[in-house]
């Protein structure tokens, strides 16, 4: 952790999305640094009652208000944007320049996608896109950007878990492809160090990664040492997957945008970047390892994670109504809501100028790929 310097004057900091996964951690980081912040979440909860005993001032709002956004940017400084996943994000998004090229701010530290591009055929990924150039032409407002890939919160949920935990297995469509998963823990020190001291990375693109890149069965492996059990990956089919997103009751329209996010890991796309020093450089602290993350999520999902035979039932009788759940036709539920597409829709690993931009690695050459993966 990098102290703030006791010399300067203190800037008033708001985060928004302060509840949720990596506006919770840039929070918390942000006070443990002594910083003055304004925490923007949705409802009074655990997490926003801690911050509040850290030290933190509560803003309850609602982020698609833009009386809400302009009352919590009164006397603020600098400002953590992440918008929640819902079909309504551009409209978040714009609401916040709106009341952001109003108020007097001068810094946004901006959490986005990694494929962001105009034509995928993701809606939420077309808006990060839309998002990012939005927040670059507001005047007067300095940017950070910080393009995060793969969670590696996204493997850690409590259901895939139970799976590995009781089960000795790792579900997931994921073919060959590899990804260097980070912490939510190592992206809010990366976005509280951007917002204390921007000046390095004002108008950079920032991809913090974990350390390796690893293959499906790796990260089976480093789930099993975490759980001290074997794991085995299960390269299950996407039609299995839909249906073990709506068993874990996943919003539709997230259903909608993680299939196609699931597309690119098998393409190579989280390959590319990764691993880097972004997270060692910035706070001086190496990156999380997706075993001790693996760890200490297996640790706080206690008991349903701890080895009993009442926890192996419990997962069997899941897995057996997993298999009997239907999945949502999901195409049906994207033209049932009309939502603007692009004229010749294509994913970020077929885009010649993403991948020259955002590949130095590589080179701008693309990773080798199986087009029978595809699913597309």
């Amino acid at each position: 952790m990098k102290i703030s310097n006791l010399n300067r004057e203190r800037e008033r900091i708001l985060v928004l999305g302060a509840a949720g996964k990596t506006g919770y951690a840039t929070a918390r980081e942000l006070l443990v640094r002594g910083e003055l912040v304004r925490a923007f979440v949705h409802r009074k909860s655990d997490r926003s009652d801690a911050l509040m005993a850290a030290g933190a001032e509560i803003f309850v709002g609602d982020m698609s208000d833009f009386e809400d956004i302009s009352k919590s940017l009164t006397g603020i400084d600098k400002a953590y944007f992440v918008a929640p996943w819902v079909p309504e994000q551009l409209h978040i998004a714009t609401t916040f320049a709106a009341a952001a090229a109003e108020s007097g701010l001068k810094l946004i530290v901006a959490i986005t996608q990694w494929l962001a591009q105009p034509r995928h055929p993701s809606l939420a990924t077309r808006q990060a896109f839309l998002s990012d150039r939005l927040f670059g032409i507001l005047p007067g407002i300095d940017v950070v950007t910080i393009n995060t890939g793969w969670f590696a919160d996204n493997f850690l949920q409590p259901e895939l878990l139970a799976m590995a935990t009781q089960l000795g297995i790792f579900p997931f469509p994921l073919w060959e492809g590899r990804t260097a998963p980070v912490s939510n823990e190592d992206l809010g020190r990366v976005a509280a160090e951007a917002l204390v001291n921007p000046q390095p990375y004002i108008g950079r693109m920032l991809r913090p990664t974990g350390p390796e890149l690893m293959s499906p069965q790796e990260l089976a492996d480093a789930l099993g040492r975490a759980a001290g059990r074997k794991v085995r990956f299960n390269n299950i089919s996407d039609r299995q997957f839909q249906k073990a997103m709506q068993f874990m009751a996943m919003p539709v329209h997230m259903q909608a945008q993680v299939r196609r996010y699931v597309e690119e890991y098998r393409r190579g796309s989280f390959e590319m970047g990764a691993p880097n020093d972004v997270v060692l450089e910035m706070t001086g602290k190496a990156a999380e390892d997706f075993e001790s993350i693996a760890r200490r999520y297996i640790n706080s999902y206690a008991p349903i994670t701890v080895p009993t035979l009442g926890n192996k039932l419990k997962a069997i009788g899941s897995f057996i109504r997993l298999a009997l759940t239907s999945p949502v036709d999901l195409d049906k539920f994207e033209k049932s809501r009309d939502y603007p597409l692009p004229v010749n829709p294509a994913y970020s690993i077929e885009s010649t100028s993403w991948v020259q931009s955002h590949d130095k690695q590589h080179k701008g050459k693309r990773p080798p790929y199986n087009v029978m993966h595809s699913s597309a």
